[in-house]
């Protein structure tokens, strides 16, 4: 099994060997590729509007939204709440 896998995968390259720092990639020739929008502006917004601290943003599934969660802390006698909104991309 170990033999077949190695097959598959080519030769393993040690991790010294491999150029430091970030490489170039073609588009469209990379791994991983971005299908939604970014949701950085509106994670920072709902952090801006709350004052609480950005736990999670991803794209929501309709493509023009985000998910966003933050964690607002409580007002001294209150626990920390954790708040998760959608909001316009």
């Amino acid at each position: 099994m170990t033999v077949l896998a190695l097959g598959l995968f080519g030769p393993l390259t040690p991790l010294a060997a491999m150029p430091a720092g970030p490489q170039e990639v073609p588009a469209g020739r990379g791994l991983v590729h971005v299908v939604g929008g970014d949701c950085t502006a509106a994670a920072q917004q709902v952090v801006d509007e709350t004052g609480g601290q950005l736990l999670s943003a991803e794209p929501a599934g309709d493509g023009q939204s985000c998910i966003i969660t933050v964690l607002v802390q409580g007002d001294g006698t209150s626990r920390p709440r954790r708040i998760r909104v959608q909001v316009p991309m």
